[in-house]
């Protein structure tokens, strides 16, 4: 967007930095205006959410993403909805910034949602439809869908040696019962700001369920840590405040996650940043991270039993095979090692196998034993 755009932009400014995010939607339907002035077709071009058109940087030890577009035409027949309900949608998150108000993702499905005037048409026929309207305009805009003032459900909580304060409310997150804080979907510092902090490191679990085997255990009183989970994949709440507390507060992530393909993705999402939000690597991303298990030499080094042994599948070796490819994982030795195991041991392991030795075994023994030993540690 132009300066001269920015400067046009007259809506006072919101309490989420919505200002510049304001100017960059006016932008944006400025260029559209412009363009119809000129009796031209009116287009949008947005930039490519796909493998082919991002790359790692050995610079930054994050995915970027690259300058590939997808233009978006008005007088196409195939684009023209398209094109339609990308300014509807763009139009709605602009009246929400000026109002300062937020939106969930399914609210804004309904605010868009309308039939067209002397048609039966509808401007969506399912949710399907502006959920990826959004991250679209997430890209062509460069800004978060948070900037945009529209939340996702929370996922993920967190709790241990910090004290915070949450829109105004000062939080204790040593005391938040077996519960924890819920991590909400917005999680910048105009909400969220750090007071006093007396963690070492985050622990990140995959699961809530061994995060909850965590809290009860007061791993995180012991070992004067955070911890934190984000229920399975963690959504991008979960990984900016993982950023800011790696970057603000100068914390080590630490990631203990399942011993399967999917385990080592959501590791790889958290370490390098993802495809579809490689635009925002820079702010979400922590290069740092590092992998504590479950490995798949810890079989043999815990003296585990048969009984916590899943079998791999076909689609298992396929998408280790793939994330051996990525150039993220591509020549790191240890990881090639680490994933040949695994295929070699033709089976995976949750984090809660660690029960069958006893159910206090991943906090009191296993985990311990983890941290300590930082040669196994994976990069």
């Amino acid at each position: 967007m132009s300066k001269k755009s920015a400067k046009k932009t007259t809506t006072r400014r919101s309490k989420r930095g919505g200002g510049d995010t304001n100017a960059r939607i006016t932008g944006l339907a400025e260029q559209v205006v412009a363009q119809a002035a000129k009796s031209t077709d009116p287009f949008v071009d947005i930039p490519i959410r796909a493998l082919s058109n991002v790359e790692f940087s050995t610079r930054s030890r994050y995915i970027e993403m690259g300058d590939k577009t997808q233009r978006r035409n008005f007088f196409n027949f195939g684009q023209a909805k398209r094109f339609m309900q990308t300014m509807l949608v763009a139009s709605k998150c602009k009246e929400l910034v000026e109002a300062d108000k937020t939106a969930s993702i399914r609210q804004i499905y309904y605010l868009a949602k309308h039939t067209i005037k002397g048609t039966k048409e509808k401007t969506f026929d399912s949710q399907d439809e502006s959920d990826p309207i959004i991250e679209d305009l997430e890209v062509a805009l460069a800004a978060l869908r948070e900037e945009l003032h529209v939340f996702a459900d929370s996922k993920g909580a967190m709790i241990g040696e910090l004290t915070f304060i949450d829109s105004g409310d000062t939080i204790d997150a040593t005391k938040l019962g077996t519960g924890g804080y819920a991590i909400p979907s917005i999680v910048e510092p105009d909400v969220i700001q750090f007071k006093k902090c007396g963690a070492k490191f985050v622990l990140h679990v995959e699961k809530g369920t061994v995060w909850r085997r965590f809290v009860e255990d007061r791993f995180w009183e012991k070992h004067k840590c955070i911890l934190t989970h984000g229920g399975g994949q963690p959504p991008r709440g979960v990984r900016r405040l993982l950023y800011r507390l790696n970057d603000e507060l100068k914390l080590p992530v630490i990631v203990l996650l399942d011993n399967d393909p999917w385990g080592y993705y959501i590791y790889s999402v958290i370490k390098q940043g993802s495809i579809n939000l490689a635009f925002e690597s820079s702010r979400m991303a922590v290069p740092s991270a590092q992998f504590i298990g479950v490995s798949s030499f810890d079989y043999e080094r815990f003296e585990l039993t048969d009984d916590v042994k899943i079998e791999l599948d076909a689609n298992d070796i396929k998408r280790a095979k793939q994330i051996l490819e990525y150039p993220w994982f591509a020549g790191k030795k240890e990881w090639e090692k680490e994933i040949k195991k695994m295929a070699k041991n033709g089976f995976k392991m949750e984090v809660e196998a660690m029960c069958s030795k006893h159910l206090t075994f991943v906090t009191e023994e296993y985990a311990p034993a983890k941290l300590k030993d930082k040669k196994s540690w994976l990069d």
